[in-house]
């Protein structure tokens, strides 16, 4: 399910007591007009983050689902073990997007999410 993305300041701020194991979750951020599709994950020691965008497949601007422990592009169905999402195969592969964790916050910069975001989603 896809949600307006919570800002604290000049950050993205993620409660990650909210965030279920190995269960991407989806948001969104408005910038420009556009709206700028992500999804973090909470992975067993850390939690990671990506644009809901692939580098090949971007342009049809389908994003990836979930199902069974692994995430999908909708646009040519290659899958990935959520453990393994961070590695890729081949050129269709989720884009990493940075963030930190700061006490029981996931945080990424809205001036990063923007900066890379706006390539793939205007």
């Amino acid at each position: 399910m896809l949600q307006q993305a919570p800002r604290a300041g000049q950050d993205i701020s993620i409660d990650i007591s909210a965030l279920q194991p190995g269960i991407p979750q989806h948001f969104s951020h408005s910038f420009k007009g556009a709206n700028i599709h992500f999804f973090v994950v909470k992975m067993e020691d850390r939690v990671i983050s990506f644009l809901d965008a692939c580098t090949k497949c971007y342009p049809q601007k389908k994003g990836f689902g979930y199902d069974s422990g692994s995430v999908i592009c909708r646009a040519c169905n290659e899958r990935y073990p959520i453990s393994e999402i961070e590695k890729g195969f081949g050129s269709c592969y989720p884009i990493k997007l940075e963030g930190r964790l700061k006490d029981s916050r996931y945080l990424i910069s809205v001036t990063e999410l923007e900066k890379l975001g706006a390539k793939y989603f205007q």
